[in-house]
C-alpha cells in the first residue's frame, strides 16, 4: 500500500479545474469566455516570435549557465536602471524556468523546513501550495481596507503573535493577484526596513510590473540589496507558456541559487531566453495592449457593481477584478461552476485566493479582448437577473 507524504496534500487549484471544463466546453462546440485564467490574450511581440524563429533556424535549443545567457542578464539590469533608476550588477540576475521555479529556488535557499513564512489573504494559492510543499508554516496575514489591502509591519506583528513563533519570511505581491493592490513606495519602504531591521527575508513577487495603472510601480530592489525580487515575462510580456522569468538577488545567495537551479532545472530554454531578450525592444507593442486591458479594467468598475457584484478590492493593477458574490452565493465554487454551465463564461473561486472568507468571493480576469468582456458582462449581467 502506497502511504502519501504529507508534502502531497497541496490544496487544488480551482481555476485549473474551471479551465479544463471551459476548455471540455469549448471543444464540444461551445461559445466559452475565460475570465478564469491570468493569460493575456495577446500574443507574445512580434520581437520576441522572430527572435525565437532566428534561434530555432540556427539550432539555439540548448542548455545554457544555469544562471542564465549573459545578454538576457544584462538586458533584465539595463531595465531596471531605465524604468526604476537602479544600478544592478547582472551577476545578481538569475534567469528561471517562469517565476513558479523562481519561488521554488528562493524557498530552498532562504528557508529551513518549519520556519513560518508570512504571506497576504487573500493571495496567489501557489505561495501557499509550495510553502506547504516544502514543509514550511505558512502565516496568513489578511489584507483588508484597514490595512490598504497590502502587509504592513503592525498586521505581520499581529501575525506573529497569532502565530506564537517568529517570521522567517515575508512575501509581497504588488501589483497583487487577486486585489489588485498596488503598494506604494513608501509603504514597501516601510515593509523591507521592518523585515531589515529583525532578520526577515523579504520576497518581492513583480510578475504584473508593467500592468500598474494607479499608484507608483516601485520595485523592492529599489530600497534594498538584502531582498530577493521575483519577475517574469509571462504577464505584461505576454508569453506566459514560453516559461521565463528571473530573480534579483542578494550577493550570498547568487551560488546558492545557482547550485539549486543546476540540480533542478539545468536552465531555463535557451530559445525562450533568447525570445525574452527581444521582448524588451517591444514596449510600443505592448504598451497598446495595456490600453486595452486599461479599457476592460474601466468597463468592469461601473458594470460589475451595477450588477450586484461589488469589489472587494481596488484594481489598481494587475488585469483582476475581485468581487463580492454574497448577494447571490456564499458558495463561489458552485457560483462559479453555474456560471460556465449556464452561460458559458469562466471565472475563479475566491477560494483559491483565500480558504476563510474565499467562499463569497469571485476573480475575473480581464486580460481578454475588449469584445470578449464586453460579451461576458452581458451574459452574466442577464443572467444574474
Amino acid at each position: 500500500m502506497i502511504t502519501l507524504s504529507k508534502r502531497s496534500a497541496v490544496e487544488p487549484f480551482h481555476a485549473m479545474d474551471i479551465l479544463a471544463e471551459a476548455n471540455r466546453l469549448r471543444q464540444a462546440g461551445r461559445p466559452v469566455i475565460s475570465m478564469a485564467v491570468g493569460q493575456p490574450s495577446h500574443p507574445a511581440p512580434k520581437a520576441a516570435l522572430d527572435a525565437a524563429n532566428e534561434a530555432l533556424r540556427h539550432g539555439r535549443v540548448g542548455y545554457t549557465d544555469a544562471l542564465g545567457l549573459r545578454d538576457l542578464r544584462e538586458a533584465i539590469a539595463s531595465s531596471y536602471r531605465l524604468r526604476h533608476g537602479t544600478i544592478i550588477d547582472p551577476a545578481r540576475i538569475a534567469v528561471t524556468t517562469g517565476s513558479s521555479a523562481a519561488f521554488n529556488l528562493a524557498f530552498l535557499a532562504l528557508f529551513d523546513p518549519g520556519d513560518a513564512v508570512a504571506i497576504a489573504r487573500p493571495g496567489y494559492p501557489a505561495y501557499r501550495n509550495i510553502l506547504k510543499a516544502l514543509g514550511l508554516h505558512v502565516v496568513e496575514v489578511p489584507v483588508t481596507a484597514e490595512t490598504g489591502y497590502t502587509l504592513t509591519p503592525a498586521s505581520l506583528e499581529r501575525a506573529e503573535t497569532k502565530a506564537g513563533r517568529k517570521l522567517k519570511g515575508v512575501l509581497l505581491a504588488s501589483p497583487a493577484n487577486p486585489t489588485g493592490t498596488v503598494t506604494g513606495r513608501e509603504a514597501l519602504k516601510r515593509l523591507v526596513n521592518y523585515c531589515d531591521s529583525r532578520n526577515i527575508a523579504f520576497i518581492s513577487d513583480e510578475i504584473y510590473h508593467g500592468l500598474t495603472f494607479v499608484g507608483e510601480e516601485t520595485s523592492a530592489a529599489e530600497i534594498s540589496e538584502n531582498v530577493v525580487v521575483i519577475n517574469s515575462f509571462s504577464k505584461y510580456y505576454c508569453m506566459t507558456g514560453w516559461r521565463i522569468g528571473w530573480m534579483v538577488l542578494p550577493e550570498m545567495l547568487i551560488r546558492p541559487v545557482e547550485c539549486l537551479a543546476q540540480s533542478l532545472y539545468i536552465s531555463a530554454p535557451e530559445l525562450s531566453q533568447l525570445a525574452a531578450k527581444a521582448a524588451f525592444s517591444a514596449e510600443d507593442e505592448l504598451d497598446v495592449y495595456k490600453e486595452s486591458y486599461r479599457t476592460n479594467r474601466d468597463f468592469l468598475m461601473s458594470r460589475l457593481p451595477e450588477m450586484g457584484l461589488p469589489l472587494a478590492s481596488p484594481m489598481d493593477g494587475a488585469f483582476y477584478a475581485y468581487v463580492d458574490t454574497s448577494r447571490y452565493s456564499n458558495d463561489s465554487m458552485d457560483f462559479a461552476k453555474r456560471m460556465l454551465a449556464e452561460i458559458d463564461v469562466a471565472a475563479t473561486p475566491g477560494l483559491d485566493f483565500d480558504p476563510l472568507e474565499g467562499h463569497r468571493a469571485l476573480r475575473f480576469s480581464y486580460a481578454g479582448s475588449v469584445s470578449d468582456i464586453a460579451e461576458a458582462v452581458g451574459r452574466i449581467g442577464g443572467w444574474l437577473k
